[in-house]
C-alpha cells in the first residue's frame, strides 16, 4: 500500500532505523534522531541490487520523491539497453557482418565460430 503525506509527517523515530515502504523500490528510512528522515530506492542493475538515495524529508517531498524514483526507474532502464547494444556479441556479430564479404565462405564460418 503506497504512503500517504500524513503517514510520513508523522513517522516517529525508533530504537533502530526502519523503513516505511512506498511502492516501485521507494522507502522512507527512518532514524534514529528527530527529524532522521531519508528517501531511498531500492533497484536491481545487472542482477544486483543498489541503493539511490534521494533526498532528505521534509526538502525533498513524498511527490517529489516519486518524481525521482521514476526518473531512476528510466534512466535504469535506458542503461540496460545501452548495455544490452553494445555487448561483445552485438559487436563482434556487426563486425562479422561487415567482413565475411572479404572472406572465403569457409574462413568466414570459422571465424563466427570462434567469436561464438
Amino acid at each position: 500500500m503506497p504512503l500517504t503525506d500524513t503517514a510520513v509527517r508523522k513517522a516517529q523515530p525508533g530504537e533502530k532505523p526502519y523503513k516505511l515502504g512506498d511502492e516501485k523500490g521507494l522507502f522512507l528510512l527512518v532514524g534514529t534522531k528527530p527529524g532522521a528522515l531519508y528517501w531511498r530506492f531500492k533497484y536491481r542493475f545487472s542482477g544486483k541490487e543498489k541503493l539511490l538515495a534521494l533526498g532528505v524529508y521534509p526538502e525533498v517531498s513524498l511527490k517529489l520523491a516519486r518524481q525521482k524514483r521514476d526518473e531512476a526507474r528510466r534512466t535504469a532502464k535506458i542503461a540496460r539497453k545501452v548495455a544490452a547494444d553494445s555487448s561483445f556479441e552485438v559487436v563482434a556479430r556487426e563486425w562479422h557482418e561487415k567482413q565475411k564479404g572479404e572472406w572465403v565462405e569457409t574462413y568466414a564460418a570459422k571465424v563466427l565460430t570462434s567469436l561464438e
